[in-house]
């Protein structure tokens, strides 16, 4: 399985779909279904029933996954392609359209 270009915590926007152009910390990642949860993106209703965690029940609104290939990743403010390359002996991730490393 090839490894994933994006990763928990990068800042990224949204280039299709419903929520076209909105920008959002990435939540989580689901390397097996290739998706991710984003901060405000595909807000998604929950019905909930009362429980010990959440006392009150009722409707909640929370983040769907979206499909990785509907994202991009920011850097410094612009969406651009992510590619790896070696440095020195390690992998790191850059940005292609200005060669800087990500991380």
């Amino acid at each position: 399985m090839a490894s994933m270009k994006i990763k928990k915590g990068d800042m990224v926007k949204v280039i299709a779909g419903r929520d076209k152009d909105k920008e959002g910390k990435v939540i989580a990642v689901n390397k097996k279904d290739n998706t991710l949860l984003v901060e405000g993106v595909n807000m998604v209703t929950k019905h909930a029933k009362p429980s010990m965690a959440n006392q009150q029940g009722g409707i909640l609104h929370q983040e769907g996954p979206i499909d990785a290939s509907n994202v991009m990743f920011l850097h410094k403010g612009k969406a651009t392609r992510v590619g790896f390359k070696m440095d020195g002996d390690k992998k790191v991730r850059y940005a292609k359209s200005t060669g800087d490393v990500i991380d």
